[in-house]
């Protein structure tokens, strides 16, 4: 069995694309998640060369530095929390990374400064605004509504947050023609 850790799988969609991709690969997968996948075969370092040669042109990376992984693994559970959980967690951002990676948040939070040139929270900022976008381009909830499930304390803060982070309104980006949105490995 082989763990791989991948670059840029950070969507339901990379998933799909991924495992559809090992499968034309002639890989049996074990599980295939956000950022990681298990494979029942082991492989050959030309094998591993020749799979990251094809997921590097789907805009995926092998990734094999432990250092780096562990950057990737706080990214990836950023997006799972913001796109794809109940953002409303009782306990604050660093224990959540610290129970889920196991390592000291300051250890954690400069390796991630010093890959990224970016800290966790705004990461977590950009995350949370990209999220805040789809669902303003969605038209399903009012802007409370989204502060509630983003975990703002009020629409207020993330109407202020929004405008520091676009340089526009919610309301504004809303009823503009061009609702620029970026891609989630681009964050």
């Amino acid at each position: 069995m082989l763990k791989l850790h991948i670059k840029n799988m950070v969507c339901n969609r990379c998933i799909m694309v991924v495992k559809s991709e090992l499968e034309k690969f002639g890989l049996h997968t074990i599980s295939v998640e956000l950022g990681k996948i298990e494979i029942a075969e082991d492989l050959s370092k030309e094998k591993i060369v020749d799979l990251n040669r094809k997921l590097l042109n789907l805009g995926f990376l092998i990734i094999d530095d432990k250092k780096s992984q562990i950057v990737e693994k706080v990214k990836n559970l950023i997006v799972e929390l913001v796109h794809f959980k109940d953002n409303r967690f009782t306990t604050n951002l660093s224990d959540y990374i610290v129970a889920a990676i196991g390592h000291d948040y300051s250890y954690i939070s400069n390796l991630f400064s010093t890959q990224e040139s970016n800290t966790i929270e705004h990461y977590y900022i950009l995350q949370k605004i990209e999220r805040v976008k789809e669902l303003l381009v969605y038209d399903e909830l009012s802007l409370n509504e989204i502060a509630f499930q983003l975990n703002y304390s009020s629409a207020s803060h993330l109407s202020k947050q929004f405008k520091k982070v676009t340089a526009m309104t919610p309301t504004f980006f809303k009823n503009s023609e061009e609702q620029k949105r970026l891609s989630l490995e681009n964050l």
